[in-house]
């Protein structure tokens, strides 16, 4: 299996930190390629980098496809980009917090969500409805920490802050998990798991996983409905790489018809 891990901010330290994490929990038998894009912001705290994003995303899963990859992982906790990338290939694609939410629903009838910024906890809030997880998620909490921080040497400040959080989710939300919501957390959770004592989800670990699952039981991204490939259309400037061609789709016939 080949899934490629793709971080959709421009920190290489991060994707180090994921690409670390992802392949420790991968089977023997999986090779991890953990990428960061050429272009993008170097943190994604809004809508706006999000946006950004998006087309560092979509460039990675085009090179993927030249490499024959199994599957993807979209390693920040918006998700950017991820239903325009399962448009593009018939190979999985897995958001990190989406598959945080699943794993939390089979272990825990209700958990909350530990994230960096304030402001990021309305984008979960967000993923949490249109996922269909509102209902088992308690409350979307917010370190108040910026990204980047959790690439500092801070004499564990940071990670004190996040622990502190998730105590307090433990004793006021009656939870019985807890998500962590930033893929810069991915090397944290046996730490924040030991000290907190209920079970505790990261996002890239668990998509690690799922996308193992679904390659073994051959299930690809379905060609039909509304993550066919996109119309084929010449994009101009910038984005023309980006285009759909048939000699794109051509790449996808190594996997079963849809």
């Amino acid at each position: 299996m080949k899934i490629r891990l793709i971080n959709p901010n421009t920190s290489e330290s991060m994707t180090m930190k994921m690409g670390s994490a992802a392949s420790s929990i991968a089977s023997n038998s999986t090779q991890i390629v953990a990428v960061t894009p050429k272009d993008g912001p170097e943190s994604i705290e809004s809508h706006f980098d999000e946006a950004v994003s998006v087309f560092g995303v979509l460039d990675e899963v085009r090179k993927g496809e030249l490499e024959q990859t199994d599957a993807y992982i979209v390693a920040c906790f918006g998700d950017p980009g991820l239903y325009a990338a399962r448009e593009t290939t018939r190979a999985p694609v897995i958001g990190i917090a989406e598959a945080s939410f699943h794993m939390a629903t089979m272990i825990s009838s209700r958990f909350s969500v530990v994230t960096t910024l304030s402001r990021t906890k309305i984008i979960a809030e967000h993923l949490l409805k249109n996922y269909g997880f509102s209902e088992h998620c308690r409350r979307v909490r917010a370190a108040d920490i910026p990204v980047l921080d959790l690439e500092k040497d801070d004499g564990g400040r940071t990670l004190d802050i996040i622990i502190s959080e998730c105590l307090r989710a433990k004793k006021e939300d009656e939870i019985g998990a807890i998500v962590l919501g930033c893929g810069g957390m991915a090397d944290l959770t046996p730490i924040i798991s030991k000290e907190v004592g209920i079970p505790v989800i990261e996002g890239v670990t668990a998509a690690v996983k799922l996308a193992e699952s679904l390659i073994s039981l051959n299930l690809t991204t379905s060609k039909y409905g509304d993550w066919a490939f996109p119309p084929q259309k010449t994009l101009k400037g910038s984005v023309h790489s980006l285009s759909i061609t048939d000699s794109y789709q051509q790449l996808n016939r190594r996997y079963i018809s849809s």
